[in-house]
């Protein structure tokens, strides 16, 4: 089969590589219809992710159809559609039983595409199917499922639960690529007075218009004293951060007000200056976090039922074999407008059932 593979920082290439089989009894392989690229991809390829060892097949998002499973596998059969979790759970372990999946220690955790194989490829072994696969209606289409294997969780858990975004709550998202887009979407869910876009890329600020922005501003143009005016001076009760940049963290803690929550989702590959001589005063909470996708079959069924903005998200479609070009647009997003681009996406007309 063919994959998408990274060789080093800056290396990377669309070429044949080993197929995958069921090598544990809890063990699934999947034909891949539909994947995506995330921005931990781009992190991964720039150098920031030193785990990933040259060799690996990149992508830890995809929808698929079950071609073979292991002796243990209960909740899937071949056949079944199913949605690709971004994390694997072993479910025995200390985390698994808290439900806390990212942090899995038997196993499990986010490991596709960063410590085996990943699912940018034709096939792809997923460990421990049972937790981390879920079966898909043939009412939600590929395209807008793999879009809940990993930024709709992250955005909702890492960025909206953590921040404990409330009704009436003043928010700033900084950063409107996917990440930050899902994360205004999500919020709406908790009816906060306003939210407030911050991003460099105008064609981003108009998407997070779209998805329900309240406000926009440009991260060059002091978004800290456009936060102050509209919160009398306050600041805002959640600041999300979606970047992944010490520029975008520091600027988050500049906006937040006394008593307030930095709830923190960017992948970070440098440090960040954490000014202390501000904060230590002002009783605020900074949270940190990988998605433990707990909260992925709440939103399964809400996007089936068209309560999740999940299509206006896909800027870019392409077959599963045109992956460098799918790349070149996302890595240039500022050039092309590239929101979230999908690969792939076989139509299906039938309901998977699970196993008895």
């Amino acid at each position: 089969m063919k994959g998408f593979v990274f060789h080093g920082p800056g290396q990377s290439a669309w070429e044949e590589v080993p197929d995958p089989a069921v090598k544990e009894p809890t063990d699934a392989v999947v034909r891949v219809e539909s994947v995506t690229i995330c921005g931990t991809d781009l992190h991964i390829l720039k150098g920031d992710v030193p785990e990933v060892r040259p060799g690996t097949v990149l992508g830890h998002e995809a929808v698929g159809e079950i071609v073979e499973v292991g002796g243990d596998v209960r909740t899937v059969r071949p056949g079944d559609r199913v949605l690709i979790s971004c994390i694997s759970a072993c479910g025995r372990c200390r985390y698994c039983r808290e439900s806390a999946y990212g942090q899995c220690r038997g196993g499990g955790g986010w490991i596709l595409g960063h410590r085996i194989d990943g699912t940018q490829a034709e096939y792809v072994r997923v460990p421990y199917a049972d937790l981390s696969v879920h079966a898909l209606p043939s009412a939600l289409e590929s395209k807008d499922a793999v879009l809940l294997a990993d930024i709709f969780p992250t955005s909702y858990e890492v960025g909206v639960l953590n921040g404990q975004v409330r009704p009436g709550d003043t928010v700033a998202v900084v950063g409107a690529g996917p990440i930050g887009l899902a994360a205004i979407a999500t919020a709406r869910l908790f009816a906060p007075e306003r939210i407030v876009a911050v991003d460099l890329a105008e064609s981003r600020l108009e998407a997070a218009r779209r998805l329900g922005a309240d406000v926009v501003a440009d991260a060059r143009e002091g978004p800290e004293q456009l936060i102050a005016d509209l919160t009398d001076g306050l600041g805002a009760d959640v600041v999300i951060e979606a970047v992944g940049v010490p520029e975008s963290f520091e600027l988050c803690t500049r906006m937040v007000r006394p008593g307030g929550h930095v709830a923190n989702i960017g992948v970070h590959g440098k440090p960040a200056t954490l000014h202390l001589e501000d904060l230590w005063i002002k009783n605020v909470t900074i949270t940190t976090g990988l998605v433990d996708t707990y909260s992925t079959p709440t939103l399964l069924r809400m996007a089936a039922a068209g309560r999740l903005p999940t299509a206006e998200l896909v800027s870019h479609t392409f077959e599963l074999e045109c992956m460098e070009e799918a790349y070149d647009v996302f890595v240039r997003a500022a050039d092309t407008g590239a929101i979230k681009v999908v690969l792939g996406g076989t139509p299906h007309d039938e309901v998977a059932v699970p196993a008895a």
